[in-house]
C-alpha cells in the first residue's frame, strides 16, 4: 500500500477528530503524534495496551535450565537484559568473564552497562533486526546460546538457529500480558492505532462485548494487521507505507483524506 495507491473505504472515511495510540506517550515533545496533533487539530491519547511481568524465580527454576550450561546469551531487548540479570541475582549467579552477549541493536548493547563492565565483554551487536544477528552467530556457530524471551515472542531467532542446526535454550524469564484499561473509554475514539497482536488482544481482553462500528484500526506491521483481521476487525490503515516508514506517517496519509472529504 502507498499514498498513491492507498485506497480507503469511502464509507468509513470520514473526519478524525480523535486518536488512541496504544503505546506509552512519547518522551520527545518533537515526536510527529505532536505535530499532527497541532498540525490537524486533533486529540492523541496514549495508553499502554500490554505490560510486562517478571517470572518468579521459583517459575523460572520449573523451566530446568542451567544458564551457566551456556556460553553466549542473545538479548532482543531491555526487558530481557533486565529479568535475564533479575533472575541471576535472585539465583546468587555470576555471569563468567568469558561469557558473550549477543544484542540486536547497539542500544541494547549499551544498556548491558547497567549490570556488568562493558569493555571487559565479548559483546556483538546487530544494527536493528535479529536478522542482523545472523552473520555475526554463525561465526560463532559452537557456542551453547541462551535466549531470555517472554511468553509471547518472534520465531525469527529460533527459526534460524534451528534451520541452522545451532544450540538454542529458550528461558522464558517474563510474559506479556494485557494492561487494565477498565478507565478507558474506548469509544470515544475515531482511531485506535495497534503495534503488536498482543495488543489486539488486550482490546478484546479488556472488551470482550466491544464493536468497531464506525472506529478506523490502524496495524503497524503484517502480524498485527493479521491479528486485527483475524480478530474480526476492519483494517483502515495499514503502517509502514512506503513514502510514510512510521505509524504517524502513515496516520497522517489518511487524516488528509479523511478530513478533506
Amino acid at each position: 500500500m502507498s499514498e498513491i495507491s492507498a485506497k480507503y473505504d469511502q464509507e468509513r472515511l470520514t473526519k478524525v477528530a480523535s486518536i488512541l495510540v496504544t503505546q506509552a506517550r512519547p518522551a520527545d515533545n518533537n515526536s510527529p503524534y505532536f505535530q499532527i496533533a497541532g498540525k490537524y487539530n486533533l486529540q492523541i491519547d496514549f495508553r499502554p495496551f500490554i505490560q510486562i511481568e517478571g517470572v518468579s524465580y521459583k517459575d523460572f527454576r520449573k523451566q530446568k535450565i542451567n544458564i551457566l550450561d551456556h556460553t553466549a546469551i542473545i538479548f532482543t531487548s531491555r526487558n530481557a537484559v533486565d529479568h535475564f540479570f533479575r533472575i541471576c541475582q535472585e539465583a546468587r549467579m555470576e555471569m563468567p568473564a568469558d561469557m558473550k552477549y549477543f544484542c540486536v541493536t547497539e542500544q541494547t548493547a549499551n544498556y548491558l552497562q547497567k549490570y556488568i563492565v562493558i569493555r571487559k565483554r565479548k559483546i556483538f551487536t546487530g544494527n536493528k533486526t535479529a536478522a542482523d544477528l545472523f552473520d555475526l552467530i554463525r561465526k560463532h556457530k559452537n557456542e551453547k546460546f541462551l535466549f531470555p524471551c517472554s511468553n509471547i515472542r518472534g520465531n525469527d531467532i529460533p527459526d534460524f538457529m534451528d534451520t541452522s542446526g545451532l544450540h538454542l535454550t529458550e528461558a522464558i524469564m517474563y510474559e506479556t500480558v494485557p494492561a487494565d484499561l477498565s478507565d478507558l473509554d474506548i469509544k470515544s475514539f475515531d482511531i485506535i492505532a495497534f503495534f503488536s497482536p498482543s495488543g489486539v488482544n488486550a482490546l478484546r481482553h479488556n472488551f470482550p462485548d466491544f464493536e468497531q462500528n464506525g472506529i478506523r484500526m490502524a496495524a503497524f506491521g503484517p502480524t498485527t494487521a493479521r491479528a486485527v483481521s483475524e480478530a474480526g476487525f476492519i483494517l483502515d490503515i495499514e503502517a509502514p507505507l512506503p513514502n510514510a516508514p512510521s505509524m504517524a506517517g502513515a496516520l497522517e496519509i489518511y487524516i488528509k483524506q479523511a478530513n478533506n472529504q
